[in-house]
């Protein structure tokens, strides 16, 4: 485990002269908020290595070193996101191994189905879930781990092999690059739309207010205590309540056995304050995209619809990759605007 500025600094001539990384990340999504890093694996030509970011230890140079290879993941969308989320990190390139995987065809493209598959090895389970934040690591959690990208080279130049066989590294090349771009781009804070949790749609405005005030209870607990939020109260139970208390109804016969009375306080204070919000400031409810397409929108919809699942049948893909059914809809609607969001290989596909 490297986990001193000694022991980081002794390894970075290893990842600048490397011919190839491999990568993987580990956080705490399961058992804190907010989330953070806990663990970086790397794999080069001269074996892996455990990086410990909870040390307290600098590990921007690290990156910077990273930064100059193309590194190779396994389903690269959440590492990308966590590294520039918490360390201001994007690549410049990828060989994101389930993407190709995907891109082939291939109908099972988990690390352990790949590894099997491709390299006949089958890796143990059981860690997926484990709190990464503990210290010291089990030798379990650690051999976990390492499995992570100790495959990946291996596993991705068998990949890349099938790809230019079958004319599709391009595609892979284009993807893994869109993939970057919209993993680099944090989503703006929408204090309007932070708190609408899944199914609070079907609320009215008086209801909407008493939500909003429990997510924000929520969240402050959430904080204090260090778990995630669905830990403190679910979303479906949250919007339930509130339904409830905008009804006039006491809320006290769904609160769940395992508040405890400070919980239980703080909940109905929120609620509370929730029922006191002035009617003119009462959240309005969100509007659905309920427009229905024309019906010569709907046939230009069905006519690719048609198209995309007979490129698909043919090369053997997932039709989605193609374009999602929501894509399609754009593309109905207007095709010269919503075409140029597709990537070269989509759209030369969906012609």
């Amino acid at each position: 485990m490297i986990n001193t500025e000694q022991t980081l600094t002794a390894f970075l001539p290893t990842i600048r002269a490397a011919d190839w990384v491999a990568v993987d990340t580990e956080a705490d999504s399961l058992h804190a908020y907010p989330e953070k890093l806990c663990l970086l694996q790397i794999s080069t030509a001269a074996g892996d290595r455990l990086v410990d970011p909870l040390a307290g230890m600098d590990i921007d140079p690290l990156l910077d070193a990273l930064a100059g290879h193309e590194l190779i993941f396994h389903a690269a969308d959440y590492d990308l996101r966590l590294l520039r989320k918490h360390h201001e990190f994007v690549p410049g390139a990828i060989f994101d191994t389930m993407l190709a995987a995907r891109l082939l065809g291939m109908k099972k493209f988990s690390l352990g189905d790949l590894v099997e598959t491709c390299l006949g090895v089958k890796l143990e389970k059981g860690s997926q879930k484990a709190d990464w934040a503990r210290r010291p690591l089990t030798p379990k959690m650690e051999d976990y781990a390492r499995n992570d990208t100790h495959h990946l080279k291996p596993l991705a130049d068998k990949l890349k092999a099938e790809l230019i066989a079958k004319g599709r590294l391009a595609w892979h090349q284009e993807s893994c690059a869109r993939l970057i771009a919209e993993s680099s781009q944090l989503p703006a804070a929408d204090p309007d739309g932070v708190w609408r949790v899944k199914g609070s749609y079907v609320l009215n405005r008086p209801a909407l207010a008493v939500l909003r005030e429990l997510w924000r209870w929520r969240e402050t607990e959430a904080i204090a205590a260090n778990r995630p939020p669905f830990f403190i109260l679910n979303h479906e139970l949250m919007v339930n309540i509130a339904e409830v208390a905008a009804a006039q109804q006491p809320v006290a016969p769904l609160l769940p056995r395992y508040l405890s009375p400070r919980r239980r306080d703080g909940l109905a204070q929120a609620v509370k304050t929730g029922l006191a919000v002035p009617a003119a400031q009462h959240p309005e409810p969100q509007q659905r995209n309920g427009r229905r397409p024309t019906h010569a929108e709907h046939q230009r919809f069905l006519n690719l619809e048609k198209h995309r699942n007979v490129q698909a049948h043919q090369l053997d893909l997932d039709p989605t990759l193609i374009a999602p059914r929501a894509t399609l809809g754009d593309l109905a609607r207007d095709w010269d605007t919503h075409a140029a969001e597709l990537m070269n290989w989509q759209r030369e596909l969906l012609k």
